[in-house]
């Protein structure tokens, strides 16, 4: 029997972002579903029951006491020291795309997740320098001077109407030029397709790339 002692999801307030394709399977995408899935423990659990993808147990899920998938909550303890304000978490899913390229985003400063850069980055006044630092003892660019977007200044609402915003990765591929390089392999597991990163180098907009999983989202959330 497993139990499960339901919690928030601090980004449960929308779904958003490309169904998994399971050749892509890894330790930071197993399931068929979005990015950005709004589900909480309980009911992913649940989900992996009734549609097979996981193997069958008695799962009871104690479940959280007056919570909907409208209820804005706000986490009381960090949950990594790279998360640790809540317009941090609501940028994640968005920033943590840098993690699949050369950028940083911001591992080893004040502000992780909440900006990005590189040493080449054109255009910006914003610099950070990336330290090693508890929690991040190796960061990427490690003691680079990076410039880059500092985010602090976009208001949480604004994050997240926007959803899964391909906008900031987009925004530093075209800064940098540096084509297929940009890229690493752990672009295509955050991610969970092929499509995305090909439709950035063939130059499609944010919103063109969305257009290509809305379908998926609005099938998945039924």
């Amino acid at each position: 029997k497993v139990i499960i002692f339901d919690r928030p999801n601090p980004n449960g307030m929308y779904v958003d972002g490309p169904i998994l394709d399971m050749k892509h399977k890894s330790g930071v995408g197993a399931l068929p579903i979005p990015v950005v899935h709004g589900l909480t423990m309980g009911e992913i659990a649940l989900m992996a029951q009734g549609e097979g993808w996981s193997k069958k147990c008695d799962v009871e899920v104690v479940a959280c006491d007056g919570y909907t998938h409208q209820s804005r909550y706000t986490i009381p303890i960090a949950p990594s020291p790279n998360l640790p304000t809540q317009h941090s978490i609501y940028l994640y899913p968005s920033t943590c795309l840098f993690e699949g390229t050369v950028c940083s985003l911001g591992r080893g400063t004040e502000a992780p997740f909440e900006i990005y850069g590189h040493p080449s980055y054109k255009g910006s006044d914003f610099e950070f320098t990336p330290r090693s630092v508890a929690g991040a003892k190796n960061p990427p660019l490690k003691d680079q001077k990076c410039y880059g977007v500092d985010l602090r200044g976009v208001d949480d609402e604004s994050v997240i109407a926007a959803g899964f915003n391909l906008e900031y990765v987009i925004d530093a591929y075209r800064n940098l030029g540096l084509g297929e390089k940009f890229f690493t392999r752990m672009f295509l597991l955050l991610t969970g397709v092929d499509y995305i990163k090909e439709m950035i180098i063939a130059g499609h907009s944010a919103d063109e790339i969305r257009a290509r999983w809305q379908g998926d989202v609005e099938k998945f959330k039924v």
